[in-house]
């Protein structure tokens, strides 16, 4: 009985929550969470949004807060009602808001069919905060509010990366702490614990190694699972959801030098059959730049747990070392 009475009330949350939201033009609905007060978004103006994209089963497909960087962008003119600018026109500086773009109505006017990871979803669910709004002035010339706008945004960008470089020691230290790992440190600043130290063969320089590893950012996303980036084990991929059904999830070869820094350096402290685990800084990773497939920010510390299983001596002429799949991990 109180099963039931349970299920009942959580229907009626549910059924709450979605009666909360209101309807616009296209299929869309919306719920503001917070009203700012500020005057609407316009056609033209320059918009710097922090969103979380979700499906119809709440599992997060995009967040901008894993990334540690907002998206800015100009807001143009509505291609059809309830498409992503007329959304915009909605809200105004310091607002927060739901909004669920109708998928059917998205492809029949795009000409593009609902992609296949929709499922039977029928919308997708973006949760936005307006963070800043740059509008035009009455009579500005475009050529001068372009360079308002550029100026104010890479002034913006430059703190917001002065931020996370700040913040990313605290990282390292709260993962290493919270994982309660007895770390040793490089003079390079490399940090890692030998798990096993494998026996006394050792790469060297333009060796190939053939590697099982899992590469992750040391802080979780905002669902509170590990962001697991690149892995060569199967069952990690499907859980991770980052499965790829082209690669294969065998020990994948890398010529030591040809690496992130931090990576080369930690697995020449281990020999054939050993396992390490690196706490690799930005340093020595993919620096104030990130990785190109943005899966990895700027200033990133990142974990790596390595096994190395063989280490081939070049015979001959090297042969080319097996490409990862995208992300790659720990190659430049």
């Amino acid at each position: 009985m109180k099963k039931g009475i349970i299920i009942l009330f959580a229907a009626t949350l549910g059924l709450a929550a979605c009666n909360n939201y209101k309807k616009g033009p296209g299929g869309l609905m919306y719920q503001i969470h917070k009203d700012g007060g500020n005057e609407k978004i316009k056609e033209g103006d320059i918009v710097k949004l922090n969103f979380t994209q979700k499906n119809e089963r709440d599992s997060i497909m995009f967040s901008t807060y894993d990334i540690d960087q907002a998206q800015i962008f100009p807001v143009g003119k509505k291609v059809y009602a309830g498409d992503m600018n007329d959304v915009l026109y909605l809200f105004g500086e310091g607002d927060s808001a739901t909004f669920k773009l109708n998928l059917d109505t998205m492809a029949k006017y795009s000409g593009q069919p609902k992609p296949p990871t929709a499922g039977k979803d029928t919308y997708l669910v973006f949760t936005v905060k307006v963070e800043k709004v740059l509008k035009k002035a009455a009579n500005e010339a475009d050529s001068t509010f372009q360079k308002k706008a550029q100026e104010f945004f890479q002034k913006d960008y430059t703190d917001n990366i002065a931020k996370i470089k700040g913040a990313e020691a605290g990282k390292i230290k709260t993962f290493v702490d919270d994982n309660k790992l007895k770390t040793q440190t490089t003079a390079s600043g490399l940090q890692y614990v030998i798990i096993t130290p494998g026996s006394a063969q050792k790469a060297v320089l333009g060796d190939t190694l053939m590697l099982k590893y899992t590469g992750k950012l040391l802080t979780k996303a905002s669902d509170g699972s590990e962001r697991i980036f690149d892995t060569t084990d199967e069952k990690i991929a499907k859980a991770a959801k980052i499965h790829n059904p082209m690669a294969q999830y065998v020990p994948r070869a890398f010529t030591l030098g040809a690496a992130i820094p931090g990576f080369d350096e930690g697995i020449q402290l281990i020999g054939k059959g050993g396992k390490i685990h690196l706490i690799i800084p930005s340093l020595l990773a993919y620096g104030e730049s990130g990785n190109p497939q943005g899966k990895i920010a700027p200033f990133s510390p990142l974990s790596f747990e390595v096994e190395i299983v063989d280490i081939k001596k070049p015979t001959g002429v090297p042969a080319a070392p097996v490409a990862p799949p995208v992300p790659t991990a720990p190659v430049k």
